[in-house]
């Protein structure tokens, strides 16, 4: 789907991010082909610079549905997984490459 910009490497970086951070697993999200959805400038971004890129983020109540709420962890969750992508990115990203 072309809607977002998270691909299998991507997702794995960020997944390899938060265990490196000590996180609990990354809830990650996927809508089904046949459905519509709405969509990121992730993927618009992405193809014109050629810069890997992912949508994440922590839900806000009522951002798109009643159901996406976050507590307290999720936001603390969500500041070290930033944290560790400014401190780990370069040497997640080297392991896959190699």
């Amino acid at each position: 789907n072309q809607r977002y910009a998270t691909n299998g490497v991507t997702g794995l970086i960020v997944r390899e991010l938060g265990k490196k951070a000590g996180l609990p697993p990354v809830q990650e999200f996927v809508v089904r082909n046949d459905c519509g959805c709405g969509s990121t400038i992730g993927p618009i971004i992405s193809t014109a610079t050629g810069i890997r890129a992912i949508d994440m983020g922590c839900p806000q109540l009522s951002m798109h549905s009643i159901r996406e709420t976050m507590g307290v962890k999720d936001f603390t969750h969500g500041l070290a997984l930033f944290r560790a992508f400014f401190e780990s990115f370069k040497e997640v990203d080297d392991n896959i490459e190699s």
